[in-house]
């Protein structure tokens, strides 16, 4: 009990609560956006999968090619400046979609520019916010910290899903992305409001590197921890895997045999539900080896994508993903909190660069290729190959020594 109310002590730190509510706010915007853009331009005349497969890509794209030039910039400016203006930029993206979706206006070059801006915001957000945690969080506290903002978001995550499903079927996808687009602003709202000291990651002007050299730094530090870059190498595949059967896959065997936009939502209910269970499960978990144990988590998740693939009942494929979804969010935490631990902070955003762009390079093929996959072999089989891509590219991980030997301290192992 003294440990629980310890980590719930998080919530009183100014700072962690703006944090907190920012990113639960975030999150709760961003579960609209699935939905609503997958359902909204597959609505409009004349639209296929294809033609969501490219939007899809348009979005993943620019996240990739602009991911370590936001690594550098989290690690030069101060890290809630850079949150902020990605959190702006997002709100940007899905107001311009959401304009041309009720407008009627809806050319598919205009379309993926505005998708583009999106991506260009998380590139921009994501290493900003990993580095940002530790700044805030003791760092006797930081898997606490981890699991409290994961609990935030995946309750955001379940009411998002559901609440996306209802306004996309009520009034269509054009307000759903509006809904986000507003959330994404009061959340660039509640990190312009935090206050930090100067980081430590930030040099004087006289010490100043070049991008590149900065960029070179970051790559030591990736390279030299095999178990980051070999679990990198990893979710490079199963991304690929899950942005085929999340982005085009799934929403598509959902229009043709599950029950459309409302079935799809109880799929990403499920999973969302999945994770507030993982994130309580991860509050306590203390594994000697973490990254092992969140490897061996990355199995499971195959399972609604050949559930899908099996054409197994609605209910059945909502418990896989409710599986999916703990198994993804206890690995967050771990790898999450290992990264923040072993890596420097000064170079932290960066090594969180290079594991993002590892992480999602594969994952545009995966929506270019999703469509064409659905039209050659059908929607079934392609989902069941989904599922074959996350079990081997899982099992390749595990040989690596790195993986399974790495250890976490051991005050870090005290039960909870």
């Amino acid at each position: 009990m003294h440990s629980y109310l310890r980590d719930l002590g998080l919530l009183r730190d100014r700072r962690f609560a703006l944090m907190l509510s920012a990113r639960t706010v975030a999150v709760l915007g961003s579960a609209f956006a699935p939905v609503a853009l997958a359902f909204g331009v597959l609505a409009l005349p004349g639209a296929t999968a294809a033609t969501l497969s490219v939007v899809l890509t348009a979005e993943a794209v620019p996240m990739i090619a602009f991911t370590l030039f936001g690594g550098v910039l989290a690690d030069r400016l101060p890290r809630n400046w850079v949150l902020m203006a990605g959190d702006f930029l997002m709100a940007a993206g899905y107001f311009a979609l959401a304009a041309m979706l009720l407008s009627g206006w809806t050319p598919l070059p205009a379309l993926c520019v505005a998708a583009a801006l999106s991506g260009v915001a998380t590139a921009i957000a994501f290493p900003a916010f990993t580095g940002i945690i530790p700044e805030v969080v003791p760092v006797d506290q930081l898997q606490a910290g981890n699991a409290l903002i994961g609990l935030g978001g995946n309750a955001a995550r379940v009411a998002g899903a559901v609440l996306g499903g209802a306004t996309v079927v009520l009034v269509g996808g054009g307000w759903a992305l509006i809904v986000s687009g507003a959330m994404f602003s009061a959340a660039g709202l509640l990190i312009a409001m935090m206050r930090l000291q100067p980081a430590a990651q930030q040099r004087e002007p006289g010490q100043r590197h070049s991008v590149l050299a900065d960029l070179r730094e970051g790559w030591r530090e990736f390279s030299s921890r095999q178990w980051i870059w070999v679990v990198v190498a990893q979710f490079s595949l199963m991304v690929m895997a899950i942005q085929a059967g999340h982005g085009v896959l799934g929403p598509l065997l959902a229009k043709e045999s599950l029950g459309g936009p409302a079935a799809w939502s109880a799929f990403l209910a499920g999973e969302a539900v999945g994770t507030l269970v993982g994130v309580l499960t991860a509050m306590r978990l203390r594994p000697r080896r973490p990254i092992l144990v969140a490897v061996l988590l990355c199995l499971p998740p195959a399972l609604p994508y050949a559930l899908l693939g099996l054409d197994a009942p609605l209910w059945a494929i909502v418990i896989g993903a409710f599986v999916l979804g703990v198994c993804f969010d206890v690995f967050g935490v771990l790898w999450q909190t290992t990264m923040q631990r072993e890596v420097p902070r000064e170079s932290l955003s960066r090594v969180s660069s290079y594991d993002l762009l590892g992480s999602l390079m594969f994952g545009p093929i995966g929506l270019m290729l999703a469509g064409r996959a659905a039209d050659w072999f059908g929607t079934e089989e392609s989902l069941l190959g989904c599922a074959v891509i996350i079990v081997l590219s899982t099992l390749a991980a595990l040989l690596s020594p790195g993986v399974r030997n790495l250890r976490a301290p051991e005050g870090e192992l005290v039960s909870r």
